[in-house]
């Protein structure tokens, strides 16, 4: 076991870093241990210092700010794993939610713990999970895709490769980006459900929920403005799956003509996802052991199929 890292959060002494959710738009839900921990740390490393003083100005924390983002160079990264080596307190932000999902704060919390630093979660708010719990699609299981690429060629391939998971998908998306995202998609996807989440938690909270090629529709007549987040359902074939009738196949079999434990494996492969979450992904949509997926993942790097070697 001497592979394996043990971190006790509440016995740490020395150089900690929080990763600490912050409102997503309404104010009262910002926790008081968010706050408490905001006002008692040594220093805040915030994507964007002017949004995060706002928010700490609303409550009286006055704790020093230093900007920590996409283009934040290697220096300002050393500089923060230095100051939590020498036993600081930092705590982490973004705009909005959780940091480190879908946003650059993964960075510095990688090289923390490559440092040796217990990194401590304060949760918070996430546009994610408050878009997938009312968007009535199945939760389980389901795929946080986060931004797709900008360019539409690349976009769509991933929206491709995307296509034969059996999840339901959940993307962050630009304002202004939406109706072409939303046209790609109809063009991949086909008429899925899915819904569109605007806004959540703010006075102009919306919600549109239909058939994909819908949505465009009213995207293209109504531009919408705010924060996007978007809940798309999974593969017809796994829908299908969910709602065969009693005396189908038995749990963890599959009907004639399903998708085979390693076509997901190969499909999540494909996608972009590491070996070992695309082995956990399948264990769990066909009951089976993860050994069993791990050795299926195995098998097909044997024959040649690619595994990203990102997965430690």
């Amino acid at each position: 076991m001497a592979d394996v890292h043990v971190q006790k959060s509440f016995a740490a002494t020395g150089g900690v870093l929080y990763v600490v959710g912050t409102p997503i738009g309404h104010l009262d839900d910002f926790t008081r241990r968010a706050q408490s921990v905001l006002a008692s740390v040594d220093l805040i490393a915030a994507e964007d210092t002017r949004v995060t003083r706002k928010l700490l100005q609303a409550y009286g924390i006055r704790t020093p700010l230093v900007s920590f983002h996409a283009h934040s160079g290697p220096g300002r990264l050393q500089a923060l794993v230095e100051r939590l080596v020498s036993g600081a307190s930092v705590a982490l932000v973004t705009d909005a939610g959780m940091p480190a999902i879908s946003d650059p704060g993964e960075v510095l919390v990688r090289a923390a713990i490559r440092a040796g630093i217990p990194v401590v979660p304060i949760p918070g708010p996430s546009a994610a999970i408050a878009a997938l719990s009312v968007s009535g699609l199945p939760a389980t299981p389901f795929l946080f895709v986060g931004f797709l690429p900008r360019r539409p060629a690349e976009r769509r391939e991933r929206l491709a490769a995307l296509k034969p998971l059996p999840f339901t998908l959940v993307f962050y998306e630009a304002p202004h980006r939406l109706p072409a995202t939303l046209r790609d998609l109809v063009d991949v996807f086909g008429p899925r459900s899915a819904v569109v989440a605007r806004e959540m938690t703010k006075r102009h909270e919306t919600f549109w929920r239909g058939r994909l090629p819908d949505l465009w529709a009213l995207a293209e007549k109504e531009p919408p403005r705010g924060e996007i987040t978007l809940v798309v359902e999974g593969a017809e074939a796994a829908d299908g799956r969910r709602a065969a009738p009693a005396g189908g196949a038995p749990a963890g079999e599959e009907s004639p003509g399903a998708e085979t434990p390693a076509e997901a494996l190969r499909a999540l492969l494909a996608a972009g996802f590491s070996g070992r979450d695309a082995a956990r992904a399948v264990a769990e949509r066909f009951g089976l052991s993860r050994r069993t997926a791990y050795r299926l993942l195995a098998d097909l790097d044997r024959s040649g199929a690619l595994i990203r070697e990102d997965e430690d």
